[in-house]
């Protein structure tokens, strides 16, 4: 199949010697939310609008600070917090509890500031940005999957996914695929999935054994990077520096 602009993230992903093509996609996807919001493009109405309504969860503010572009994230956060500060002059005066019930079904009461403050903790402008085009490439990669045999092809040499990713697929392909279609997904997938977590698991135990003396002079075969390369597959998370 010839590919197309929206196809390309994905294949490309799948091209790459990594331990999770997804983590490789979400990864490009928030770099590029973070660089585009501490850019030009901030400037625009529209952006400052979001950023001041959504603000930021704990992770992204760290990256953004990491970027060391300390005069665009102060001018973000200074527009933010002056939002925050506009509503909750609004709100303050005539403040009410309203009252949310449990699971235990008792009443517990919240103030409007409460209610209103949650709800900036738990929204965050560049995790909107990623998971609106990242749900796309799910989305993408399943119809790759029924059209394209060169991209299951490609997925076949792939070296499995973190566990958050497989975890996302294998239950996504219910709503996906039906039938022989899912059985086939199945009977790739799992087992793909199987012999890479046994391959990091081989990686991490002669990491291990490495420690011990009578293995100093042993090669370190394919176990220097072992560490973060289970801890990309376990949790996600990248602590290999590029």
């Amino acid at each position: 199949m010839k590919e197309q602009i929206y196809t390309i993230p994905v294949i490309d992903a799948f091209k790459e010697d990594c331990e999770c093509p997804f983590c490789q996609m979400f990864n490009k996807l928030e770099n590029d939310a973070i660089d585009f919001v501490l850019g030009p493009s901030y400037m625009e109405t529209d952006v400052r609008e979001q950023t001041n309504k959504l603000g930021f969860c704990k992770d992204h503010l760290a990256k953004m600070y990491s970027k060391k572009n300390m005069l665009g994230l102060a001018l973000m956060l200074y527009s933010h917090l002056d939002q925050v500060q506009q509503d909750m002059d609004k709100l303050i005066p005539n403040d009410t509890i309203t009252k949310k019930k449990s699971l235990l079904k008792k009443e517990i009461p919240n103030t409007k500031v409460y209610t209103y403050l949650q709800e900036k903790n738990s929204n965050c402008y560049i995790c909107n940005k990623i998971n609106s085009t990242f749900e796309r490439y799910i989305d993408t990669f399943f119809y790759l999957w029924k059209k394209d045999k060169n991209f299951v092809d490609l997925v076949k040499g792939c070296n499995g996914f973190c566990l958050e990713h497989f975890a996302l697929i294998y239950n996504e392909a219910r709503q996906k695929l039906k039938g022989a279609s899912l059985e086939s997904f199945n009977s790739i997938i799992v087992p793909l999935q199987t012999e890479n977590l046994n391959r990091i698991k081989d990686d991490l135990d002669w990491f291990i054994k490495k420690s011990d003396y009578r293995f100093a002079n042993e090669p370190w075969k394919n176990s220097k990077d072992a560490l973060p390369r289970s801890i990309l597959k376990i949790n996600s998370l990248n602590i290999i520096e590029n």
